[in-house]
C-alpha cells in the first residue's frame, strides 16, 4: 500500500476534492504562463498546501512557478521543491 493512500484516507472527501481542485487550477494556470514549463513541474495539493516538484531551467521559473500557485484561491502554502536545472 502507497504512502499516498495513507494519507487521502486520512483527509475529509470535501478536502479531497478541494486538493484535486487546487491541483487541476495550479497545474491550468501553469499551462496558461509562459515562464513556466508546465510539462516539467509536478503539482500536489494536500490539506490546501501545494507541493511543487521537478525541474525549472531557471530560478525566475521557480520563482514564477511558487508565485503562481500562491495565488491559486484556497492554496494555504507552497512546498517548492523545484531543482533549477539549465
Amino acid at each position: 500500500m502507497g504512502g499516498c493512500a495513507v494519507i487521502r484516507d486520512q483527509q475529509t472527501a470535501g478536502a479531497y476534492v478541494d486538493d484535486a481542485a487546487i491541483t487541476t487550477a495550479v497545474k491550468a494556470k501553469f499551462v496558461e504562463n509562459k515562464t513556466v514549463d508546465a510539462a516539467a513541474i509536478s503539482v500536489e495539493t494536500l490539506n490546501g498546501t501545494v507541493q511543487l516538484s521537478g525541474f525549472a531551467k531557471s530560478a525566475t521559473e521557480k520563482a514564477a512557478a511558487e508565485s503562481i500557485a500562491a495565488g491559486v484561491k484556497h492554496v494555504k502554502g507552497v512546498r517548492n521543491s523545484i531543482v533549477v536545472r539549465p
